[in-house]
């Protein structure tokens, strides 16, 4: 009995020690963990919260909606859609920003130096299909 279980411990540890590549298919893959501060990213702001909040200028004009945020192909930094023009959404034009552009002072999203001149300046941004 007790060669069995000798056995069957050996059998185990070699199990848990065969790479993963002869166990699974393909080639090893690794993962990068990062550690996160969860207190500071627990203080940041939602996209689903952020999602049609007014945006702002310095002097409190509403400049633009948020309609959308989209995150680059490659992962980088995120871009923010905003609906500006228009009325009650009818005649509206979506241009789109980096996110990094906007400043949050409270409740408040802010577009430093915008006006909605200026936006509706901006390209037409429209969705790829």
């Amino acid at each position: 009995m007790r060669k069995l279980l000798v056995a069957a411990a050996v059998a185990a540890a070699t199990a848990l020690t065969v790479p993963a590549v002869v166990l699974g298919q393909g080639t090893p893959q690794t993962v990068q963990l990062v550690k996160v501060d969860v207190v500071r990213v627990s203080t940041g702001y939602r996209a689903s919260k952020v999602l049609g909040s007014s945006v702002v200028n310095e002097a409190g004009d509403a400049v633009g909606k948020i309609d959308d945020i989209i995150v680059d192909p490659e992962g980088k930094a995120p871009f923010v859609v905003l609906s500006v023009g228009g009325f009650l959404g009818v005649g509206d034009k979506l241009v789109v920003l980096p996110y990094e552009q906007m400043r949050t002072d409270g409740k408040k999203i802010m577009l430093p130096g915008a006006t909605k001149d200026s936006l509706k300046a901006l390209p037409e941004f429209k969705y790829a299909s």
